[in-house]
């Protein structure tokens, strides 16, 4: 039996007496407590996660931009301005998704990227091969020396202002995706991003792994609430955002899994996977569900791999859950292309056939149901 790989916050959230699951292959707290008040924490105040378990990889050399062109779907062409970020994915040749990812630019020769867990050995993998059969020249670096906390909310940016004042000036300005390197805190070098995966306003912290469980407990002491999985997936999905492996793996084209607008198909350039999804267009629909109640209560909870029944055809529920901010049953689902907003589907749940509502995602954003 392999060994579970641990963060660098391992016997923190072990003193935390966190309830610990394997994610992925590492050793991961799916709640510290009660996972919906973990929810709601980040929904109304402030919440961390400890997303360390994702990996860094530096990339540098002359053709660094260039190497991105080609190797991303989302065109890098956009990033100007040192710490600007980008999502995007990162395609095989069939058009399939390796894995989604952001990449940041501090200049033309130098670039950071934050790729998945489960994905990291794959990515870093596919990244070499690029670079050598196309002889890109790069130097591409994991750095399993940092730590990652993403720390979520409404309060979330004050919180972390509060913990480390020297961040202030150089984060306060910041645009959503974008981050700024401040150097020289009592945590040590830090690249501070704007961003997140909970649909809430906050930071994402990448930090020397040695310095990870002092920020991590100075974060506690000034009121940012710790959260696991649990409550991190119930905010993605609220929040209309993938979970790769779910919602989309190496077989799944991006134009099939609601991600088309991470697509760059308007410039001539050529990326890996291009010419796949241009062949083949989009052939399904990627939609929000929201399982419809009977005398005021839902007959079920969605989940993912229920067959979704709809008058063009067969689909499946890639993620589901029951949504803490509306509560509802809410998923995402992969249905035939002719199923649209306000259309009403069935979901089969067990021995039953059950009407879900059709909706546009996402179903809540800062604090928001946007979903009707």
């Amino acid at each position: 039996m392999t060994e579970l790989k641990h963060t660098p916050l391992h016997a923190t959230h072990r003193a935390l007496n966190a309830r610990m699951v394997d994610f992925g292959g590492w050793d991961m707290p799916v709640n510290y407590g009660s996972q919906i008040d973990e929810h709601h924490a980040v929904r109304g105040d402030a919440g961390m996660f400890d997303v360390s378990h994702m990996c860094v990889v530096d990339f540098s050399g002359p053709r660094t931009r260039a190497f991105f062109e080609y190797a991303l779907a989302n065109n890098v062409g956009k990033l100007q301005t040192p710490g600007r970020a980008l999502y995007s994915c990162l395609l095989n040749e069939k058009g399939g998704v390796i894995d989604d990812l952001i990449v940041y630019f501090f200049s033309d020769d130098f670039f950071r990227v934050v790729v998945n867990a489960g994905t990291a050995e794959k990515d870093i993998a596919w990244f070499n091969r690029l670079n050598t059969e196309q002889q890109f020249g790069l130097t591409i670096t994991p750095r399993r020396d940092f730590a990652i906390v993403a720390v979520q909310g409404p309060n979330a940016r004050a919180k972390v202002w509060q913990t480390v004042p020297a961040a202030q000036a150089a984060t306060e300005g910041l645009k959503p995706f974008n981050a700024a390197r401040v150097d020289g805190t009592l945590f040590g070098d830090l690249t501070i991003a704007r961003t997140g995966y909970t649909g809430e306003d906050g930071f994402e912290i990448i930090v020397p792994a040695t310095h990870v469980a002092a920020l991590w407990q100075a974060l506690q002491q000034n009121g940012v609430r710790p959260c696991g999985l649990g409550a991190r997936d119930t905010l993605r999905l609220e929040a209309g955002m993938n979970l790769y492996g779910q919602d989309m793996d190496d077989d799944v084209s991006p134009l099939d899994a609601g991600l088309a607008w991470t697509v760059d198909l308007a410039s001539p350039r050529a990326f890996v996977g291009r010419a796949a999804l241009e062949a083949a267009g989009a052939k399904q629909a990627f939609v929000g569900l929201i399982l419809q109640k009977e005398n005021g209560k839902a007959g079920g909870v969605l989940r993912a791999h229920q067959k979704v029944l709809t008058p063009h055809g067969e689909g499946e529920i890639t993620s589901g859950t029951f949504s803490p901010t509306m509560q509802e049953s809410i998923a995402f689902a992969r249905v035939p292309a002719g199923v649209v907003p306000g259309d009403v589907v069935h979901v089969q749940i067990r021995d039953k056939s059950l009407p879900a509502s059709v909706v546009k995602l996402p179903f809540v954003r800062n604090g928001k149901v946007l979903a009707v």
